[in-house]
């Protein structure tokens, strides 16, 4: 039994109602990010940085040209950020290597929130056996030493790609939303309209997928942003230290060429190859915390502004 089927008839108010709804929602989205440009501004940035994830490396060839004539060149016209130690421009490479970053933070956050909001509902939600047996095996996960497991699994498994790094990073994570999740559930499912849902004889799967779920939609959605910027710098870190092999190119590649091979450290030489792939990570970062912060004011009524 639905509240269709007891209302006859009001499907019609409902669309209209949802269409309301829809656009009094984008209206105060825009409103939000006008309060604060800033927030336009990390809209930007972040769509920037997905077009060029998407289109960037169809604009260059697959091998980048070398000019050995200028290794280690300084900033110019022609090469903004100067050229690496094989003369291949450093501009071209942070573009062509922020696919694999990006790639590799969306498959990473799409996991941890999947795995992490699946679990945290169904234990809340059902408590008893569920609830334990679902957080013991969180709290494990939680146990699991991330980096040591990433040095072992490094001698026996290739990362030969962002889904695979992805993929390792997202069941390493998951643990962290999985108890956050649980929380709020265990707080909302003691709200009248789930009380209502069940007086109805609704289906678990209903009350989950159709009450619970969409109420913690803001909260999911400013946990995948959150999730995306963790695995950037897990996945650069682990790429700086050596860790991973340097099958392909990306941000993590060049700062650790950077810093061991072209001593930007101590040489200013290199300093732009070490700063360009910086640059690019804290730029993505402050898009990200930008939009965060507007999520925030958008689904938290006591934030926002009369």
């Amino acid at each position: 039994m639905t509240l269709t089927a007891i209302l006859p008839g009001s499907q019609g108010g409902q669309e209209s109602r949802r269409a309301t709804l829809r656009r009094n929602f984008w209206r105060g989205v825009g409103r939000v990010l006008r309060r604060k440009p800033s927030r336009i501004v990390g809209v930007a940035i972040v769509a920037l940085f997905a077009a060029m994830a998407l289109v960037g490396p169809m604009l260059y060839p697959a091998h980048l040209p070398r000019d050995n004539n200028a290794l280690y060149a300084a900033p110019s016209l022609a090469h903004p950020f100067g050229t690496d130690f094989e003369g291949t421009d450093v501009l071209a490479l942070v573009i062509t290597g922020s696919r694999y970053v990006i790639l590799t933070g969306l498959v990473t956050a799409v996991i941890t929130v999947s795995l992490g909001t699946a679990l945290g509902l169904l234990a809340g939600f059902h408590r008893g056996r569920w609830d334990s047996v679902l957080m013991r095996i969180t709290d494990m996960q939680l146990t699991i030493p991330g980096l040591p497991l990433l040095l072992v699994l490094s001698t026996v498994w290739k990362f030969q790609g962002p889904l695979e790094m992805g993929l390792v990073l997202g069941l390493l994570g998951w643990g962290g939303v999985a108890r956050a999740v649980r929380s709020q559930t265990l707080s909302l499912r003691e709200r009248g309209f789930i009380e209502a849902a069940k007086g109805l004889g609704l289906s678990t799967t209903h009350i989950i997928g159709r009450e619970l779920l969409p109420s913690m939609a803001p909260y999911i959605a400013m946990n995948v942003l959150i999730a995306v910027t963790g695995a950037i710098y897990a996945q650069v870190g682990l790429f700086f230290l050596g860790v991973l092999p340097f099958d392909s190119n990306n941000w993590g590649v060049m700062l650790n060429l950077a810093v061991f091979g072209g001593g930007a450290l101590t040489s200013t030489a290199a300093l732009p190859y070490l700063m360009a792939p910086l640059l690019a990570i804290l730029l993505l970062t402050l898009g990200i915390v930008l939009i965060v912060d507007a999520m925030d004011e958008i689904f938290n009524p006591r934030l926002r502004e009369e």
